[in-house]
């Protein structure tokens, strides 16, 4: 007659812990090399890069600049912010002479097509 193992509760959370160290593993070797990619840039980042103050960068945010939330805050993507400028659908925003760089900088971007 064989003997019957009853498990504790211990024995089961160590194979639940083995279990998602597993899965864990094997899905971080499918996915793709995170290091490769650009980091997103906060709303200081990103008002930075584009010369213009927080008021402004979140009256554009509102007015469609591409943004990521993720835990309360704002993150954007360069290459996003970028093609949005190139896109010209800064155009519903009134530019002062103030912002004069960032017609500068479409036209840059613009000219590498």
């Amino acid at each position: 007659m064989d003997a019957i193992y009853i498990p504790n509760e211990k024995d089961i959370k160590k194979w639940i812990k083995e279990g998602i160290s597993e899965a864990l593993q094997t899905e971080s070797t499918n996915l793709p090399n995170v290091s490769q990619e650009e980091p997103l840039l906060n709303r200081q980042e990103i008002a930075a890069l584009l010369r213009i103050s927080l008021v402004t960068l979140t009256t554009w945010v509102k007015h469609g600049l591409p943004s990521h939330r993720y835990r309360g805050r704002v993150y954007f993507d360069k290459m996003e912010v970028i093609a949005f400028i190139k896109e010209e659908k800064l155009d519903k925003i009134a530019f002062t002479s103030r912002l004069h760089h960032l017609k500068e900088l479409n036209n840059k971007f613009t000219s590498n097509k």
